[in-house]
């Protein structure tokens, strides 16, 4: 589902990524963990080509990430052809990101009626479903000012699903909520995860890292440091940076 290969980044004269080998298969949850500044949130930003990468390749489902190939020839394809590629993947942010002035179920039905063309009746049957998926059935009516950081978040994952995307991407998740309201966030991913949804995930949360994770990727300096299985990677990990990282966090 995701192939990344020498995935290069510069910001100016600053190389944050470094030539970034991963391999996502579908419906495998790969976690990834780092320091602040590793690299992790721009390499997920160029997943779904919020960010444009400076060099090596990267695919999504096989087909490249803001680009298209053509013989020897590879083109840059038009904002609007990116947007609907972008469609495809659902993200997830530190911050919430929701309208202010709409409800919930306004909120998780906007991008459905004017991206994917769906009718009001369609996209509200399906918004209010996905608010009983993520345990917000009864707060639909609900603005944001009034809802938990919690809850907005858990808002957040039903609009991002309601696109149906093949691959949900999630920046630190649960990293602006207060500790007692990252459980119910923690579990609506993990039911996404048992549903067979492909996730890349970048968080702290090593307990979710080990419970719900494929493999697990450490991530320092805009380099792969190690992966593997995240019971091992915990566990014992080989290389002396993830075993100072790890002594730090667990």
């Amino acid at each position: 589902m995701v192939l990344a290969e020498s995935v290069q980044k510069w910001f100016g004269r600053n190389e944050v990524l470094r030539g970034i080998d991963l391999r996502v298969e579908p419906g495998e949850v790969s976690v990834i963990i780092g320091p602040s500044g590793s690299g992790k949130s721009t390499f997920l930003r160029c997943i779904n080509h919020l960010e444009k990468i400076s060099g090596g390749r990267l695919s999504v489902d096989g087909e490249l990430v803001g680009y298209r190939q053509q013989g020897d020839r590879i083109y840059e394809l038009k904002d609007k052809e990116v947007a609907r590629k972008r469609s495809e993947i659902g993200m997830v942010f530190q911050r919430f990101n929701l309208f202010g002035h709409m409800t919930a179920l306004e909120n998780i039905i906007e991008a459905p009626r004017h991206v994917l063309g769906r009718d009001r009746a369609t996209a509200i049957e399906r918004g209010r479903a996905l608010l009983e998926r993520v345990g917000l059935g009864d707060r639909a009516d609900a603005y944001p000012a009034h809802l938990s950081g919690g809850q907005q978040q858990r808002v957040a994952i039903a609009r991002a699903l309601a696109m149906d995307p093949k691959l949900m991407l999630f920046d630190e998740p649960t990293s602006a909520l207060d500790p007692e309201l990252v459980g119910d966030v923690l579990e609506v991913m993990k039911t996404l995860a048992g549903d067979g949804m492909t996730m890349v995930v970048v968080t702290h949360e090593m307990g979710f890292a080990r419970e719900v994770g494929d493999q697990l990727v450490f991530i320092d300096e805009g380099v792969v440091v190690e992966r593997g299985t995240p019971r091992d990677v915990i566990a014992s990990p080989q290389h002396a940076r993830t075993q100072a990282f790890l002594s730090k966090v667990l």
